[in-house]
């Protein structure tokens, strides 16, 4: 049986699509598009975020 919640948090701001290629419009000698990675800069391209840390309260 699959677990009903996810074991890894998906990154909301790229919502798990860390890493783009975006078209630079030129063609290489050979006729593909040249493109450029573009990386999430919030999860830094892993696609997934770390929990949130979980608040204490300290003192009396």
């Amino acid at each position: 049986m699959m677990p009903q919640t996810p074991t890894t948090r998906v990154c909301s701001h790229c919502d798990g699509f860390p890493v783009v290629h975006i078209t630079t419009g030129s063609l290489d000698p050979d006729g593909q598009r040249r493109t450029l990675a573009a990386a999430c800069p919030a999860c830094k391209g892993t696609g997934t975020r770390t929990a949130p840390a979980a608040l204490a309260r300290a003192g009396k």
